[in-house]
């Protein structure tokens, strides 16, 4: 399969650049999903255009066991600043997480399939709307979940460039490997008055330090230790003068859990430690909004897509993936369905390295074809073996 991907390499990096100079976000991807629904008809499959506002929803395949394979496509808010010939075209808007990437690399995985005799169907999700959520609070896996995108599926795969990691590699692992997230948002009410006179106050930044304290707290002494999990104060708000304080304080901060069991604690520990400023005279606002599962992946899809990356890169071209508590909307589409998320390969040699996000982003090309391959071979492997 290596080499019938290396074969479409130039459309691969095509469709990549083009995408990155026409980068759009959230939402608003109504170029790249015109052209994502017009490539995949011209291929021969049954398309659904505006599946979770802007999503694609495309399958090929009669009968059988049902493959998904997911890609993102929307950028960021980022001024770019590379040089290169297909720099960002659209002020603003920059692709600085590899979303162009992972949707060329898509296509390319659907052109191939679509050549195949295949013992069953494979399914595409081109999602909207990963970095960020709607007026309701809601990203684009959710909206595409909602609407039916993964009904009937069983199994869910997607991959995600790794700036840090050599070309030629992938990295995967079972169990926990990205965090879910809640965002918090409080507000802490004291009584205010002069910068002279504290006695006559309940100074709110004073509750706010000792809420501070019992937050930083929580991971070390309320949670298991070998939890992974994270609670972080991003946002402080008040107070206009320097000789007056206030009557209130504003914060807002970000949980971070793999299981669900101990998002319950956390929200819980939370909530316990914002009970301190009743204690000390003041009183409060918390409010919790749900941002995200954690990432999961499962012990049978992890394990065949190891030995598709095995077979396909060689024993050295498969890592164990780094676990963090980033992020990612993609566990909305395995709510009913297993699945798992690999990490591909994309580090420049040669050249600073440059994260995602970061308005210097950019990926080694030559690893299109090798994720692409990963892609089309572990579809083919479900469905063989299921057949």
């Amino acid at each position: 399969m290596l080499k019938q991907s290396h074969a479409i390499s130039e459309e691969l990096i095509e469709w990549r650049r083009d995408f990155h100079m026409h980068p759009e976000i959230g939402f608003d991807l109504h170029r790249t999903a015109k052209i994502v629904a017009d490539e995949l008809e011209k291929m021969g499959y049954r398309v659904r255009r505006g599946v979770g506002k802007t999503g694609v929803v495309a399958e090929i395949g009669e009968g059988g066991k049902v493959v998904a394979i997911r890609a993102d496509m929307d950028a960021l808010p980022i001024l770019e600043q590379n040089e290169h010939e297909y720099v960002s075209q659209t002020p603003g808007a920059m692709h600085a997480c590899g979303h162009d990437s992972h949707t060329a690399m898509a296509l390319g995985a659907a052109l191939l399939l679509s050549k195949e005799k295949l013992p069953g169907r494979v399914r595409f999700l081109f999602q909207p709307c990963e970095e960020t959520t709607d007026e309701e609070g809601k990203s684009g896996a959710q909206r595409m979940f909602d609407e039916g995108a993964v009904e009937g599926v069983d199994y869910v795969i997607a991959q995600h460039v790794d700036p840090l990691s050599p070309v030629g590699t992938i990295a995967i692992s079972e169990g926990p490997s990205g965090g879910g997230v809640d965002t918090l948002t409080a507000t802490i009410h004291g009584k205010g008055g002069h910068g002279a006179y504290p006695h006559k106050t309940v100074d709110p930044f004073f509750l706010l330090a000792q809420v501070i304290i019992a937050l930083n707290g929580i991971v070390s002494r309320r949670l298991d230790p070998f939890e992974p999990a994270a609670v972080s104060i991003g946002s402080i708000h008040g107070g206009d003068a320097e000789n007056v304080i206030p009557g209130k304080v504003t914060l807002k901060g970000t949980l971070r859990f793999t299981s669900l069991e101990v998002h319950k604690q956390i929200r819980e520990e939370v909530t316990r430690a914002f009970e301190i400023v009743r204690s000390l005279g003041g009183d409060y606002e918390l409010k919790f909004e749900f941002g995200g599962m954690p990432l999961v992946n499962d012990t049978y899809v992890s394990g065949v897509i190891e030995r598709v990356g095995r077979d396909l890169l060689g024993a050295n071209g498969v890592h164990a993936m780094h676990k963090t508590l980033g992020a990612e909307d993609f566990p909305e589409f395995l709510k009913n369905a297993p699945g798992a998320m690999y990490t591909l390969g994309t580090k420049i040699d040669g050249r600073e390295i440059y994260e995602l996000h970061h308005p210097k982003f950019d990926i080694d090309e030559r690893a299109l074809p090798i994720g692409t391959a990963v892609l089309v071979e572990t579809a083919l492997t479900f469905l063989r073996n299921e057949s």
